[in-house]
């Protein structure tokens, strides 16, 4: 009764506190995977669907909750990556939701969400390099 509580959910491996920029990295990469896996080049198809729409939203703040964890010092090292607007965009999804317009949130998903895949994938294979199979 008397024993603290985490505030937190406190989600199985997803310990707050000892985040490392590899795990924020992997975040941002896992959201974008689960963005493209279900968008196509299709406005209409996406206009239509209200469940997409919130799918994507939902995993651009996820990127833009990682974003925003990652250490100074790594965002430094890559300024290529717009850190600050990721961040901006993640404060906009969450509190300006119903003045969203979807057109924008389709374009983020089509041109800005793939050329930021690259951009964090370098930074993934110089932070965290993949041991191949059998490390």
């Amino acid at each position: 009764m008397g024993e603290a509580v985490d505030p937190g959910i406190g989600l199985p491996g997803r310990d707050r506190a000892v985040r490392s920029d590899a795990d924020r990295v992997s975040d941002i990469l896992e959201a974008i995977a689960k963005i493209r896996e279900r968008t196509t080049d299709s406005i209409e198809a996406f206009r239509g669907d209200d469940m997409l729409q919130v799918w994507v939203i939902h995993h651009l703040q996820v990127i833009g909750e990682a974003a925003r964890g990652v250490s100074q010092s790594l965002k430094d090292l890559y300024p290529e990556v717009p850190w600050p607007q990721i961040v901006a965009l993640r404060n906009i999804l969450v509190h300006e939701y119903f003045g969203l317009n979807i057109h924008q949130v389709w374009t983020m998903a089509q041109k800005d969400v793939p050329k930021l895949e690259e951009q964090v994938r370098r930074i993934r294979a110089r932070i965290a390099p993949d041991p191949g199979p059998g490390a």
